[in-house]
């Protein structure tokens, strides 16, 4: 893996698969890095190798049956579950024994805090610009975690109700390995989507992780609730 991540053109592959909502194919990578198909698809099944990318096949045309064509062959984003260090540097556990040091009473409250400052400066360091319209915010901050190398997409969403997908949550390995975490990690998405509102305000946004500790994809639930805020 980290063999992977060290080679330059595997470490671009490797972005441009995390910044598509849907799994790639070698000609998307060949057509968006000028390169022949055939690069291209050994490039991938490199980062396969490597655990990074899961292959599946499915059809593209929308067909099925005869004459509906082979179906391509594509790559989605692998969930990542852990952090890829070398040597290792225990930062979860670090992070855990700051939190335990908080006062137990004001745990909960800081780390909520804390974690909205986090997102926060994830939004900034993305470039996120922040409008007013929901869809749009969420769309500006999936972009700004794409441009920061981590993979997000818009799953579901709602007139105030929205599902972001991700296999490369920032914090994930930390609330695997500490699940009172949980709330740092809330209080990150939170301050995200309120950096992509204009005059948002993360107290009114409720989130869900729940998924965390799954295999597969972090699923964040966001609600808008305006009147959270007068609590």
């Amino acid at each position: 893996m980290l063999d992977a991540i060290g080679d330059r053109d595997l470490r671009a592959t490797l972005l441009f698969a995390r910044g598509q909502g849907a799994p790639v194919t070698a000609d998307d990578l060949a057509l968006a890095h000028d390169i022949h198909r055939n690069v291209a698809r050994a490039r991938l099944e490199r980062l396969v190798e490597a655990g990074l990318l899961v292959p599946a096949f499915e059809r593209r045309t929308g067909r099925s049956g005869p004459g509906s064509g082979r179906p391509a062959k594509t790559y989605r984003v692998a969930a990542e579950t852990s952090s890829v260090e070398f040597p290792r540097r225990y930062h979860e556990r670090l992070v855990g024994l700051l939190a335990e040091a908080l006062p137990p009473r004001l745990r909960s409250v800081r780390l909520g805090e804390i974690g909205v400052a986090f997102g926060a400066e994830l939004a900034r360091q993305g470039g996120v610009r922040p409008t007013r319209v929901f869809d749009r915010a969420l769309g500006r901050v999936c972009s700004a975690l794409h441009h920061l190398g981590y993979h997000a997409v818009v799953a579901e969403i709602g007139d105030d109700r929205a599902v972001i997908e991700t296999a490369t949550c920032p914090l994930r390995p930390l609330v695997r390995d500490n699940p009172r975490l949980a709330v740092l990690d809330q209080g990150m998405w939170s301050g995200l989507l309120a950096a992509g509102l204009a005059h948002g305000d993360p107290t009114t946004i409720e989130c869900d992780t729940a998924s965390c500790h799954d295999d597969g994809n972090c699923r964040i639930e966001l609600v808008l609730n305006p009147s959270a805020g007068d609590d």
